[in-house]
């Protein structure tokens, strides 16, 4: 069954696929002058760079019965025409397997690196491919001069280069990531940007101001509201305005309009190209940028407030979220309580079988907390094998039951060697006002019940000594600076 859906789906693609090569491809060769097979305005490169990039080679079928179907209905022979399409279905797999192996694939324009690695070999390299053969098919079969080849060449390649650039990054972007959470005053901004970028197209490239029969050269003029789009918006804002601009563009040159109305059709919409692809690299690499630092602050927000080996919050955020529940049982009246646990036999572990085992086994515990824990509950590490669950709204009859839970959890894994926990709990208001008092006290309790199962030869002196260490380090570090360490406690 799954196996019918998957096929369904994939004959489904390649439908679309060549349905919408076929459409584009027609409306773009209206655009040729040089020669009818070539367009300086080649918008299928890109869609099918990107299909090939968003599913998998396999759709190359679609590719070449389009760009066969394109070229036989516009000039040429059957010979021609299967020159032409063996072209453009090679440019885009091979671009794409380009892409893949050297650019990180789909996610080639969240990163510089990639979106660089992107343009050099999927726009500039690989399209020569389709450019050679069908220039080449064409001059052999006659239907092109020899001397007219270069012209025809260069034309060809600058509208799959800039199909490419202006194209693929824009379907990638809506295809790949998802969408972002709905806020008006995004969606306020992003509809202001769109009027800006149409009125600043207009202007350049519109009857507006006639700009192209005054030969004011203000074509840069759209240029701070492409980045104002990748600052705000990153990739996908950049490139829808890109687009938009792209389109105006295009139909303002065609109307006599803006820069480039000066020269020849074909020459005004190859300069238009390499000017569109010119601020699409650039829009890119900006948003790129923005989302690398973006993704590196998130990146830093964690490791400030997660401990690094198992994940969970560390003694910074675990102080900050007492502080918080204390204040809010101030105003509400509701307890909660504070489970203190200790994964028993920790450094027995760690001599007899290593620190990589005594890393799985702290590991496997915060797992269970991560898989028993409700949501509103905070699982942290306290420091070397001590954990601490902060449980709003219970009292300890339910943390009682989450560690039966917790235990159950482990002995579940079946993993070796097994490990088990020692728990004491703490509930406020009754024992501390206070995040120290209410740590102190759990951990005095679990203790306690130590004592009372096993004989053992240390007391909670020395623990409460670290306790009161631990919080004057974290006192130190919560005005911003940092001691170097996150945990109060080493290990047993």
């Amino acid at each position: 069954m799954l196996r019918g859906i998957r096929g369904v789906r994939r004959y489904a693609v390649i439908a679309v696929a060549l349905v919408l090569y076929v459409v584009v491809g027609r409306l773009s060769l209206q655009l040729a002058s040089t020669h009818p097979a070539a367009s300086p305005v080649w918008p299928p490169t890109g869609i099918a760079l990107a299909l090939v990039l968003l599913f998998s080679p396999r759709i190359w079928p679609a590719i070449f019965v389009g760009a066969f179907l394109v070229n036989l209905a516009t000039a040429g022979s059957l010979l021609t025409s299967f020159g032409i399409a063996v072209g453009n279905t090679l440019e885009c797999v091979v671009g794409a397997g380009l892409v893949k192996r050297y650019a990180g694939g789909r996610a080639a324009f969240t990163r510089v690196r990639g979106l660089f690695r992107f343009v050099v070999l999927a726009a500039l390299l690989s399209t020569t491919i389709s450019a050679t053969l069908g220039v080449g098919s064409l001059t052999l079969a006659g239907y092109a001069e020899p001397a007219a080849a270069p012209a025809i060449w260069l034309t060809w390649w600058l509208g799959d280069a800039a199909g490419a650039i202006l194209v693929t990054p824009l379907i990638l972007a809506w295809a790949v990531h998802p969408l972002p959470e709905f806020r008006w005053t995004a969606a306020f901004e992003a509809a202001a940007l769109a009027v800006a970028t149409v009125v600043a197209a207009e202007i350049v490239f519109g009857a507006l101001l006639e700009t192209g029969q005054a030969g004011m050269p203000i074509e840069f003029l759209c240029v701070p509201f492409l980045l104002w789009a990748a600052l705000r918006f990153e990739q996908r804002g950049a490139t829808t305005a890109l687009a938009l601009l792209a389109a105006l563009a295009v139909v303002g040159t065609l109307r006599g309009f803006g820069p480039f109305a000066g020269q020849p059709r074909d020459q005004a919409l190859l300069l238009l190209q390499v000017y569109l692809g010119v601020l699409a690299v650039t829009a890119s690499m900006v948003a790129a940028v923005v989302g690398e630092r973006a993704e590196i602050e998130e990146r830093l927000r964690r490791l400030a407030v997660r401990d690094p080996l198992t994940g969970l919050a560390n003694f910074r955020m675990l102080t900050d979220r007492l502080r918080a529940e204390i204040d809010r049982t101030k105003r509400t009246g509701r307890s909660f309580v504070v489970l203190f646990m200790d994964l028993d036999g920790l450094k027995r572990i760690n001599d007899s079988q290593g620190h990589v085992v005594g890393n799985r086994a702290l590991m496997r515990l915060a797992i269970a907390l991560r898989e028993t824990c409700r949501t509103i509950d905070l699982a942290s590490r306290f420091g070397g094998d001590e954990f601490v669950v902060v449980m709003p709204e219970c009292d300890e009859a339910s943390a009682a039951k989450l560690m039966r839970r917790i235990e159950a959890q482990l002995a579940r894994a079946g993993e070796t060697p097994p490990i088990s926990i020692s728990c004491g709990t703490a509930l406020h208001p009754r024992d501390g006002d206070s995040p120290e008092a209410l740590l102190k006290a759990a951990d005095t309790r679990l203790y306690e019940g130590r004592l009372s199962v096993r004989p053992a030869t240390s007391t909670a002196g020395p623990r409460t000594v670290r306790l009161r260490e631990a919080f004057s380090v974290a006192g130190a570090t919560s005005a911003g600076t940092s001691s170097g360490r996150d945990r109060p406690a080493d290990e047993e």
